[in-house]
């Protein structure tokens, strides 16, 4: 199963893996993920799709990328992971 943490995108955008959760009637496993721009904005995903590899202009790579510990901690304190005040 995949860990909670921050996630980079193939693109080189950045989320936030908020948690996996699963559908009460087919019983398949989701991912709920948020965005760490623009309007932060909260996602869901099949988790086969989230932790997928794809291929892209010749390379195979994983659409989503957990990011190492010391980049998550240098991104928490630039304020990087803390939404903007509603």
């Amino acid at each position: 199963m995949l860990e909670k943490g921050i996630y980079r995108h193939f693109k080189g955008r950045y989320y936030e893996l908020l948690s996996v959760a699963q559908h009460s009637e087919t019983m398949a496993f989701f991912v709920v993920y948020r965005a760490l721009y623009g309007e932060w904005g909260t996602w869901v995903r099949p988790l086969e799709m989230f932790d997928e590899r794809i291929e892209r202009e010749g390379k195979t790579m994983k659409r989503f990328s957990r990011i190492n510990d010391t980049e998550a901690d240098l991104m928490r304190a630039r304020g990087d992971v803390t939404p903007p005040s509603l």
